[in-house]
């Protein structure tokens, strides 16, 4: 009787922990990379007789693939979004999907969007290349602001959007307005913050918009041409959230049109992408490889989490992070 577990499309689970040894002791430990665009039908029979899958964020766990495989008993996310799992159809074929809580990455992720916005506010990377490229006495034209005096919007205030608004308040005395129907006004305002009754009201006020939503059909391309229209001029937006949070035609309409400032990003739609993505060719774009949780810390406490969810599934025990358990549950099927 052998319990397989599948490492899809993840280079980074086990990197720098014990984690993939420590599964070894649970059962047999493939590694497995497909296509992003890979069908349901295909994926259900490459992970034929696979009973868990630590899952990145690309491909799709689509409903073809539930009704296809029917032996995987959990999916979980090495990663707090689970917008690539159609967790409707998990439930109904029952199947549980767990990700990692969000408080695992909540520094890592908190830090890199600090990173980004003073990066794109001091303008870093233009002056950086500006000197690469021998044009140190142009120094004057890179000209920025101060947090202290700018309106920071913060779109979704769970976990890493509440942590980026403490360090924005305590470190740098800025004034930060949220905006989050699913959280209560007194939380936001205990915590310092402006409450925004609309996403419309966040928007026209901020000089920085940073992203902190989920992914869902609501939230999908809510940065869009209309959004865009009721910004400040010079805007700078600053996304490490979900790529498709953002309509990337529009912003790059917009980055011509010169209304946004600068735009630094974590997460692009339709990522990984290569050298000749149309964002890459402005100056005042920054965009990094989707790195918000790389960091020691967070990784050892991803890998953790991915872990302590698959042990405790097999003892019976409460998951962590639980996305969705179905209450008919699918048997675990080892032969």
């Amino acid at each position: 009787m052998v319990i397989k577990i599948a490492i899809v499309n993840s280079k980074s689970f086990g990197a720098y922990t014990n984690a993939v040894d420590r599964l070894r002791r649970v059962g047999e430990i493939i590694r497995i990379d497909v296509p992003r665009d890979i069908s349901g039908t295909e994926l259900a029979e490459k992970l034929k007789g696979v009973h868990f899958i630590v899952a990145s964020v690309t491909p799709f766990y689509t409903r073809e693939f539930f009704e296809n495989n029917k032996d995987v008993v959990m999916i979980v996310r090495h990663g707090i979004g689970y917008d690539n799992i159609d967790v409707k159809a998990a439930e109904e074929h029952g199947v549980i999907v767990a990700r990692v809580p969000g408080w695992r990455e909540r520094e890592a992720v908190a830090e890199l969007t600090i990173a980004l916005m003073l990066a794109a506010i001091r303008r870093v990377v233009e002056s950086s290349n500006s000197v690469r490229a021998g044009k140190w006495h142009e120094r004057a034209k890179y000209v920025g602001k101060e947090l202290p005096s700018l309106t920071i919007g913060v779109v979704g205030f769970g976990n890493i959007g509440s942590r980026v608004a403490a360090i924005l308040i305590n470190g740098f005395n800025s004034k930060v307005i949220v905006y989050d129907p699913y959280v209560p006004r007194a939380y936001v305002e205990r915590l310092g913050c402006v409450y925004a009754e609309s996403v419309d009201e966040l928007l026209a006020q901020s000089d920085v918009i940073t992203l902190h939503a989920i992914l869902t059909d609501e939230t999908r391309h809510m940065i869009n041409r209309e959004a865009f229209e009721k910004m400040k001029d010079g805007v700078i937006i600053v996304n490490t959230a979900r790529g498709e949070l953002i309509d990337t035609q529009a912003l790059i309409e917009y980055i011509e049109k010169g209304k946004i400032a600068a735009a630094a990003l974590d997460v692009i739609e339709g990522e990984p992408i290569d050298e000749k993505h149309p964002l890459l060719k402005y100056q005042n774009v920054i965009v990094t490889p989707h790195i918000g949780a790389y960091t020691y810390e967070s990784l050892v406490g991803m890998d953790e989490a991915v872990v302590e969810a698959i042990d405790n599934y097999l003892n019976n025990k409460p998951i962590d992070g639980i996305v969705i358990m179905p209450r008919e549950r699918r048997a675990l099927r080892v032969n």
